[in-house]
């Protein structure tokens, strides 16, 4: 047994568990100094916390429609990023229209739901559009023609609302109902991260219901089990692809107009970086694998937020927030390293089997 171990170790074995080692020394050196410096009050870890669970919430909201394609195609939708940001820019048009006319400040939550709504049916147009143009007739073609099918609908999308929207930043109006803050005693939370967190929890709890306990979610899951199988008991399987599309992109919409509220800016490049983001939450979490989508976007916003700082600030590393991005991604390749199938993975796999 002992010889056969070692047998299967290889040079790149070693070399991927020595930066994992020398990665969880610096996780562990640098928060054990910045936790003894003491530089951070209570209510600054808070306000961390609290941010990452907001941006986690809009991460878990558009992994979630990587992993539902994932799920039933086994292919990577890189054209969802596109379809989150087609979402927030076209609803950037609807909002300017409404604050001009005084409409978004009389009537706030019923601006905002049409904001929702806008976003969320431009997304599942674009998205249903990709589905149909560029991924139906390649359904039986080898998985890297997908791959770069995906790719190449990604760049198209970017570059068609380049030419419709313009290429400037777009400022969404402030709301004034979503300024300002609840503070109990050392937590803070603005008013924006509270729609965000709840917005995005009830979305993902309708979801988990709907694939779960409805007929169409039961049709999905046999689909992801095995088209073949699952057409000859009597389902549409393409009817459910395109649902399938339709959920991931409303959510993606959705996503896409808590990120312009929050933010408040929107551009044709906007979905690049939560895009990618989102799909490390994907994977994070166990690609293909509903709640693992939604606790790696969790997990990977605490991690950006909370991270920098922690990790970083104890080294005496200037300025450790523009680290962000390498924070998350290093826990990407912790994750993978210790554990390939992702934090909720190895359930999936074993239903596979």
């Amino acid at each position: 047994m002992r010889q056969r171990f070692l047998n299967r170790i290889n040079f790149t074995d070693i070399a991927l568990g020595i930066i994992g080692v020398a990665l969880v020394g610096l996780i562990v050196v640098g928060s054990f100094r910045t936790l003894a410096e003491g530089n951070y009050t209570t209510r600054q870890w808070l306000d961390f916390v609290v941010f990452g669970i907001a941006q986690g919430s809009i991460y878990a909201l558009i992994a979630l429609g990587y992993t539902l394609v994932y799920g039933i195609l086994r292919m990577i939708n890189f054209a969802h990023s596109e379809v989150f940001m087609a979402g927030s820019f076209t609803a950037y048009f609807a909002a300017a229209a409404m604050a001009k006319s005084g409409f978004l400040e009389a009537n706030t939550f019923v601006a905002i739901l049409i904001l929702f709504g806008v976003g969320m049916v431009t997304s599942i147009i674009v998205g249903v559009l990709v589905e149909r143009i560029a991924y139906r007739p390649l359904r039986r073609a080898p998985r890297l023609v997908p791959l770069i099918t995906a790719i190449g609908a990604s760049e198209v999308l970017k570059y068609v609302f380049k030419g419709l929207y313009g290429d400037q930043f777009k400022a969404y109006p402030e709301i004034e109902a979503l300024k300002g803050s609840f503070t109990f005693g050392d937590f803070n939370i603005t008013r924006i991260q509270v729609v965000v967190i709840l917005s995005a929890a009830l979305l993902m709890l309708g979801l988990y219901l709907y694939v779960q306990h409805t007929k169409v979610g039961k049709a999905m899951r046999a689909v992801s089990e095995d088209k073949d199988i699952a057409a000859l008991m009597g389902i549409n399987v393409d009817a459910i692809i395109v649902r399938t599309f339709v959920l991931g992109a409303a959510l993606a919409g959705a996503a896409g107009i808590l990120y312009a509220l929050t933010f408040r800016q929107v551009n044709f490049f906007m979905g690049f970086f939560p895009g990618i983001k989102a799909f490390t939450a994907a994977v994070l979490g166990g690609i293909g694998n509903i709640p693992g989508a939604m606790v790696g976007g969790i997990f990977l916003g605490l991690f950006e937020s909370v991270g920098p700082i922690l990790f970083l600030d104890g080294l005496n590393v200037p300025a450790p927030y523009q680290l962000k991005d390498v924070i998350a991604f290093s826990m990407l390749v912790l994750v993978l390293l210790f554990r390939p199938s992702g934090i909720l993975g190895e359930r999936l796999s074993r239903s596979k089997a």
